[in-house]
């Protein structure tokens, strides 16, 4: 199998699909060798891992088409959180001496990081993905009738969608041979980026948070290294070196010991709150991102072209050719915040969550959310002759209240369509605030 990581190639070799699937809350995911349980604690920076084993529809029911909306795999350190991360590493490694016998490997540990771009380890997520969701969905795709697949114009979001193209291929054994259709800039109208509200700005929600969780580690980290003069900050920087540098070398790394379970807990629900108060409820602008998409999704769905007045590009939405609505199979390749606008849009994991303590039964959380290759499914089905809607997050059926769901997470494709006044009403004026004064 063939790879494609930022302009070149990465090949794979025969045991490449491995990465692969523990059992939702067990085992060690594959390559990375880290159990699940402490995966999970990631937040965003977790590789995806299924919150539930993939259920057929029922019977007499089939799925006549399917939606797919994939994050980018498993990438460097974004640059900025490549300088925070090197800096605090800096500080900690200029300490005189260790205290702690867990600290010693910085004494030769470089932090020779790239910035951005997919891991190996991401290219081949997607390249998994595309291969076990063209197994799943095999009958709904041919030779001619291919997989619709846009992308945002990131390399790791372009990269993914190849990679997921190159797993289609290699799943059908060449029978089956999507490209990438589309690459939509990020620097204009786009629905898979989230960069066309800048009056959407963030509170200080997260930051609540960390002056309550991280003082401690930061008072056992600085005793532990005496003359370091870590700050919280730091401290959050050092975790995350956790994920990342287990994902970069595919082994686990040694910053994941140097704090506990309930410690990441708390890291967990830092990004939790980061998000929710980014992009979701939490900010007045959040789902208002997510309403072109929307749209997008229910012209998709009900075959009829596509009413938006928000973030959707005009010309390509206009276009057969940019924009078919005769397909059965839909792809698109997006981001962390923009997938959770686009979640808050729809309705789903509509909940509150206290910047001060965690809600231990919540569902808002960024591993199952938003991961490294995460992914929402929308299902199309005819059950005996009436059209209905299914949504999956991390391959688990969602209840779908919001438009009268049923115990099979089944809802009408009439009332799932009502449901999303919201989108189909351009957000009720939200995005007139977002001051976006792009094309």
């Amino acid at each position: 199998m063939v790879l494609l990581l930022g302009g070149f190639f990465l090949r794979v070799g025969a045991g490449g699909s491995d990465v692969s699937k523990p059992g939702p809350e067990k085992g060690t995911v594959p390559v990375v060798g880290v159990p699940v349980r402490e995966v999970l604690q990631w937040a965003q920076y977790a590789p995806f891992v299924p919150a539930a084993a993939y259920t057929k529809p029922r019977e007499g029911c089939s799925v006549v088409q399917v939606n797919l909306l994939q994050r980018h795999g498993a990438r460097w350190p974004t640059s900025g959180a490549a300088a925070r991360q090197r800096a605090s590493v800096a500080k900690i490694k200029a300490a005189p001496i260790f205290t702690d016998p867990n600290l010693n490997f910085l004494r030769k540990f470089v932090y020779d990081f790239s910035a951005n771009n997919l891991l190996p380890y991401g290219a081949l997520q997607s390249e998994e993905a595309g291969s076990e969701l063209y197994l799943r969905y095999s009958s709904l795709v041919n030779e001619t009738n291919l997989p619709f697949v846009r992308a945002a114009d990131a390399t790791r979001v372009v990269d993914s969608a190849t990679n997921w193209t190159a797993g289609v291929f290699a799943a059908s054994k060449g029978r089956v041979d999507p490209i990438l259709n589309v690459a939509i800039s990020e620097s204009g109208n786009c629905t898979l980026d989230d960069a066309m509200c800048p009056n959407a700005v963030s509170g200080d929600e997260s930051a609540t948070w960390l002056a309550v969780f991280a003082p401690p580690i930061t008072a056992r980290l600085n005793t532990a290294a005496p003359g370091a003069n870590l700050t919280d900050e730091d401290t959050l920087n050092l975790m995350g070196l956790c994920p990342f540098h287990t994902l970069i070398e595919e082994s686990p790394s040694p910053f994941c010991k140097l704090f506990t379970r309930a410690e990441f807990e708390s890291y967990e629900y830092y990004y939790d709150v980061d998000k929710f108060y980014g992009t979701g409820y939490g900010n007045a602008l959040g789902p208002v991102q997510g309403v072109g998409y929307i749209n997008e999704l229910l012209a998709r769905l009900t075959g009829t072209p596509v009413q938006d007045n928000t973030q959707t590009n005009r010309t390509l939405d206009a276009s057969p050719t940019t924009f078919p609505l005769d397909r059965t199979f839909y792809a698109d390749f997006s981001h962390d915040n923009q997938m959770v606008a686009i979640y808050s849009a729809i309705g789903l994991f509509n909940q509150t969550l206290n910047p001060l303590e965690p809600q231990a039964n919540r569902t808002w959380v960024n591993s199952r959310l938003v991961s490294f290759a995460a992914r929402m499914v929308v299902e199309k089905l005819d059950c005996n002759g009436a059209a209905f809607v299914r949504v999956m997050v991390a391959d688990k059926v969602q209840p779908l209240e919001f438009c009268g769901g049923d115990a099979d997470g089944l809802c009408s494709l009439d009332a799932f369509v009502k449901s999303q006044r919201y989108s189909r009403e351009d957000g009720y004026s939200d995005f007139e605030k977002c001051g976006f004064s792009g094309s």
